[in-house]
């Protein structure tokens, strides 16, 4: 909460806080009650959501938002001051209908940053289309915002998919629907948040699980061709995988190891029906 209460808030931004319980069994609920009460800078929300998955959390504070413009941020993120304003100001200079923010590596629990040489190994997103706004393809949902008529027209996040479901692309998802509806997605470098660097999420092991998890939820939501295109993929990057080893590269062998799980990932999806999909349909 400290980085939104540093945030820049003029007079003519009228701006709501929600904040989504996904269900929490610790000390949550406690600090985001002392939370409500300290905040003087924003109309403060806290929401409930018992269905777990970040889809259906995102979907309990859309159903409730009053906002022209909505704006979507992860609860390990921290945000710079100017991020509020700089999104809001992104639509007034462009014509995009929804905005992608800049994510950069923030610090550790102690305070250290993180080592330039090693950014894919910490396993955090970071998005950097560079320093001008330009258009994109896709959202990623640790920094965005759209439009209320986006939200009006595009409807809620797949809840098969994100954190808690499958694992990943509730936002990429969203964004072919965006995309598919006629609306415009933009980039902007001067709205940023800072991703929090978790040990816990450091190196291969944890790298190969979100290839996989990542492949596992494209099965969902996409139709790639197995024969010509998911099997070529995975024969081309395990060749790939052994040329990088071999050469010493191992940030590019890093990168591709993860591109062979994303395929083997979703190999498996499309023979396997994942078992939280058969469960969702019997609610």
């Amino acid at each position: 909460m400290a980085s939104f209460d540093a945030l820049v808030c003029p007079d003519s931004i009228t701006a709501e806080l929600l904040i989504v319980d996904n269900g929490s069994t610790d000390n949550t609920a406690s600090v985001l009650v002392s939370a409500t009460s300290e905040c003087t800078k924003f109309s403060l929300r806290v929401l409930r959501e018992d269905r777990q998955g970040k889809s259906s959390a995102l979907n309990r504070g859309l159903s409730l938002a009053q906002g022209k413009i909505l704006l979507i941020v992860d609860d390990d993120v921290v945000v710079h001051p100017l991020w509020l304003i700089k999104h809001v100001e992104s639509y007034s200079v462009s014509s995009f209908d929804a905005v992608q923010g800049r994510v950069l590596p923030g610090v550790d629990l102690d305070g250290r940053p993180a080592d330039p040489n090693k950014l894919r190994e910490y396993n955090i997103p970071i998005i950097d289309y560079g320093d001008q706004i330009c258009e994109i393809r896709g959202l990623t949902g640790t920094n965005m915002s759209f439009k209320r008529e986006v939200f009006e027209q595009v409807g809620f996040f797949d809840p098969w998919l994100g954190p808690g479901a499958a694992g990943f692309s509730e936002d990429t998802e969203y964004s072919i629907r965006i995309r598919k509806a006629g609306f415009k997605i933009g980039y902007t470098p001067h709205a940023i948040v800072f991703h929090e660097l978790d040990p816990r999420r450091y190196g291969p092991a944890y790298n190969r699980m979100v290839e996989y998890r990542k492949g596992l939820s494209r099965s969902l939501y996409r139709q790639d061709s197995i024969l010509f295109r998911v099997i070529p993929d995975l024969v081309a990057n395990c060749l790939r995988y052994g040329l990088y080893r071999w050469l010493g590269k191992s940030q590019k062998a890093y990168k591709t190891e993860g591109r062979i799980m994303k395929c083997w990932g979703y190999l498996v999806g499309k023979i396997h029906r994942p078992k939280f999909v058969d469960s969702s349909s019997e609610n």
